[in-house]
């Protein structure tokens, strides 16, 4: 898809914090680890240290980080964000997937999942990728298969995306998915010292379900 979309779905939990929710109900198999999701000339794994670098370099643009809560400013800070989503993983709370292009090494944006409701009933996503990978149509791939991956393993009924208001191409981004908008949440999101505005997206487990068919049928 050739539009530059990809900043964010807010929130992704660089703060390293978390409230435990229970994980009754939870897919044990990805809290020991998460599979490698094969995608076209790209893929999704679970986030390794190795990747602290490149994950600076992508997600401190400035372009990159407009609309996302501030990431780490160092390589050690990025590694200790990496051992949390491992420990959060382990505990059943989140998910986070690397992005890695067809012929790197490393991720280059992530996309994390996180339960905000008990037995992961309810959970909200967030995405961010480094400009140099906008316009490939890696985002909408990557949000295939990280949806489809939730909806399938984790008990998830209803997923939640925000986005802020400035960012039409995310809102678009998750129109094309089949989310559907709720509301308007007012000075929700305080970035560089200005509360921004953002939309409240859902989607359903039978939504996702139902929008996949058409997606997938139009690709056949």
């Amino acid at each position: 898809m050739a539009t530059r979309m990809t900043q964010n779905l807010e929130p992704i939990r660089f703060d390293a914090t978390a409230v435990t929710i229970p994980a009754a109900g939870v897919d044990a198999d990805w809290t020991t680890g998460l599979p490698v999701l094969e995608g076209s000339k790209m893929m999704l794994r679970e986030l390794v240290k190795t990747d602290s670098l490149s994950l600076l370099s992508m997600l401190s643009a400035k372009e990159v980080a407009k609309f996302i809560s501030p990431p780490p400013t160092t390589p050690q800070g990025f590694e200790r964000f990496i051992a949390w989503t491992q420990r959060e993983r382990e505990a059943g709370n989140q998910f986070t997937f690397g992005i890695v292009p067809e012929g790197c090494d490393h991720a280059v944006g992530l996309v994390q999942v996180r339960a905000i409701a008990p037995r992961f009933s309810v959970a909200e996503w967030g995405f961010a990728v480094g400009s140099p990978f906008w316009g490939t149509g890696m985002f909408l791939a990557s949000a295939r298969m990280t949806l489809d991956f939730a909806f399938q393993h984790t008990a998830v009924n209803r997923l939640e995306a925000r986005a802020v208001m400035q960012n039409p191409r995310g809102n678009g981004a998750l129109r094309k998915l089949g989310a559907v908008q709720e509301g308007v949440l007012r000075g929700s999101l305080l970035k560089d010292g200005k509360y921004l505005d953002q939309i409240l997206w859902s989607i359903l487990s039978h939504d996702w379900f139902q929008a996949k068919s058409v997606w997938s049928g139009v690709l056949q």
